[in-house]
């Protein structure tokens, strides 16, 4: 059989000259990929050579330093409070909405369908979906506000997505309130080498390109070019609590964290827990030519990614977990008015669906047959002039759900829900309650505070010196 190269036509009907698409349009198109695409391995190269020269003993990168901006702290009660209060005044100011990405399917775990419809195994049967909604609705109820929900989808789940929340009565949230909007897409492509000039766009069907979604840093033009962000500027909303929709312990709109990038007049702020151990495998919030920036860990050294403070803290430790503020003022004139060449795109290779011209269907290649090209919404970071970060314990916020339930793999469902349960168990004891454990083996795997019980450890008073039997569900 031919390569699947042979097969594909070098020409696509989105970028052909059309009644509708005059030559100049199409010819502009395919130049701004090709420029993308360049633009992509000249980056994905440089950071391979800084990856091997690191780990060749290296000092690395001497243009990378631990992250100079504001730093806070959950852990600081004090500046937790007042964050926290700030927030909360925002809240009912109505001048904060929360921002779900959530255009990824749940295919690695086994789902068909939006990841956000993942049930995690939880008494109640709750999703991903729903836990983001109900914490969200509680926050409303502290309130007494508006707090709108806007949705990044992508095309492949837009529908579905909307109809989920739709059949859930939008868990309670007013419909008006729950705004569903797409993401953009780009042409995947094949290229020969590093030479863009050999450059096809793929066919998926017979009159269809292959596009895939643009990574979530296309949320700003996503937010733009849908007029969610004119909607926001006309609801007064000033502040945007921007997360991923596979933390079963997002805190969605987190007072604390909008509080505290306010308080400190950030444009741009990042939620991090800081990294387990030097060799944890996760981008890392630092200090790049003077600029805010994350990078990949196999850009620091080992000295480096292994250096501690006087208490003994890693220097370069503030992991990042897909958890951002971003003032509107901030998208609106900064990112949307940056140059192309402000905002890097990333290279993804994929196993591509492409038209096969003899067969006269759509192949599914067994290997990576093409380039994905993505933007990551973190490279947004050093375009702000104000960045804060905020700081939370991971036990308390961050469960990430990635991976099919299997024995010895992290980030499935069942590590959420135990550290769901962990948390529960915790918020009771740290209101008063004494615990009575049955003893059974999954007990600990089995209790749940509903967010409309509490959103984040508050109003659990009533159980203050009473015994509580786990597994428990309130």
């Amino acid at each position: 059989m031919a390569p699947p190269s042979e097969k594909r036509s070098q020409h696509i009907a989105s970028v052909e000259p059309t009644a509708k698409r005059p030559k100049e349009s199409a010819e502009r198109e395919v130049q701004d990929l090709r420029e993308k695409l360049a633009a992509a391995i000249a980056a994905e190269k440089e950071a391979k050579d800084q990856s091997a020269a690191t780990k060749e003993g290296g000092d690395g990168d001497d243009s990378i330093a631990p992250f100079k901006g504001k730093v806070g702290s959950a852990s600081d009660a004090a500046l937790a409070s007042s964050s926290n209060q700030t927030g909360l005044e925002a809240i009912r100011a109505g001048t904060v909405a929360a921002v779900l990405m959530a255009g990824g399917q749940g295919t690695r775990l086994g789902l068909t369908g939006p990841k956000g419809k993942a049930d995690i195994g939880l008494p109640s049967g709750r999703t991903l979906f729903a836990l983001i909604a109900e914490r969200i609705h509680k926050l409303r109820s502290l309130t007494s506000a508006s707090l709108p929900l806007f949705i990044m989808t992508s095309p492949m789940n837009h529908e579905e997505t909307e109809g989920y929340f739709r059949d859930n009565n939008y868990f309670g949230l007013p419909s008006a309130d729950v705004i569903c909007f797409r993401q953009g897409t780009l042409p995947c492509v094949e290229v020969e080498g590093d030479d863009t000039s050999t450059m096809k766009v793929i066919q998926e069907t017979a009159d269809q390109v292959a596009r895939a979604p643009d990574g979530n840093g296309g949320i700003f033009l996503a937010l733009q070019s849908t007029g969610c962000l004119d909607d926001m500027v006309k609801r007064g909303i000033r502040h945007l609590h921007v997360f991923s929709v596979d933390n079963a312990l997002v805190r969605p709109a987190d007072p604390a964290f909008v509080g505290y990038c306010i308080s400190q007049k950030a444009d741009c702020g990042n939620k991090s827990v800081w990294r387990a151990a030097p060799d944890e495998r996760v981008g890392v919030l630092v200090t790049k030519d003077d600029r805010p920036m994350v990078v990949e860990y196999s850009e620091l050294s080992a000295s480096m990614a292994s250096t501690v403070d006087e208490t003994g803290k890693l220097k370069y430790g503030a992991a990042n977990i897909c958890s951002h503020y971003f003032s509107v003022d901030f998208i609106r004139n900064t990112v949307l008015t940056a140059s192309a060449s402000d905002i890097p795109y990333h290279i993804a290779r994929k196993k591509i669906p492409y038209w096969d011209h003899e067969q006269n269907e759509t192949v599914m290649p067994d290997k990576p047959n093409g380039i994905k090209l993505e933007t990551f919404i973190f490279d947004v970071f050093p375009l702000s002039k104000s960045m804060a970060v905020w700081e939370v314990e991971r036990t308390d916020e961050f469960a990430p759900v990635k991976n099919a339930n299997a024995e010895g793999v992290a980030d499935t469902p069942d590590t959420a829900r135990r550290l769901l349960s962990n948390l529960a168990e915790k918020w009771l004891t740290d209101a008063g309650a004494k615990l009575h454990r049955t003893g059974e083996e999954e007990c600990k795997a089995s209790c749940e505070i509903a967010p409309a019980t509490s959103y984040a450890g508050e109003g659990l008073e009533e159980y203050n010196g009473k015994v509580v039997v786990s597994p428990f569900s309130l």
